[in-house]
């Protein structure tokens, strides 16, 4: 297990409530817990957009920069192949069945 060392940090009310909250229904054992957790997961957020960020200047280098077109292309063509778990709303506001596509 890692060292814990203690912090004191100011952060917005809705998130300490959050915190709490997350701790009286039993998702986490303490506030400090419920932070520490939070800031794991954007250390590692930060990693992997560090890591797309090399991938992408390493692709760049070799291929050239990556146009919009090429984007809107590629976003087309993952929209054509992507199932829809979750139906669009009718004309009513009412879902409808799932179907493929964009939402």
């Amino acid at each position: 297990m890692m060292g814990k060392q203690r912090l004191s940090a100011s952060i917005d009310t809705e998130l300490l409530q959050a915190a709490q909250t997350a701790v009286d229904k039993g998702r986490a054992s303490t506030v400090s817990a419920w932070v520490n957790a939070a800031l794991r997961l954007k250390a590692e957020h930060d990693r992997r957009m560090d890591a797309l960020d090399s991938f992408l200047a390493a692709y760049e280098a070799e291929h050239g920069v990556i146009t919009e077109v090429e984007i809107d292309e590629a976003v087309r063509r993952a929209q054509s192949r992507a199932t829809v778990v979750r139906s669009a709303p009718d004309k009513t506001g009412k879902s409808g069945k799932p179907h493929r596509g964009v939402a």
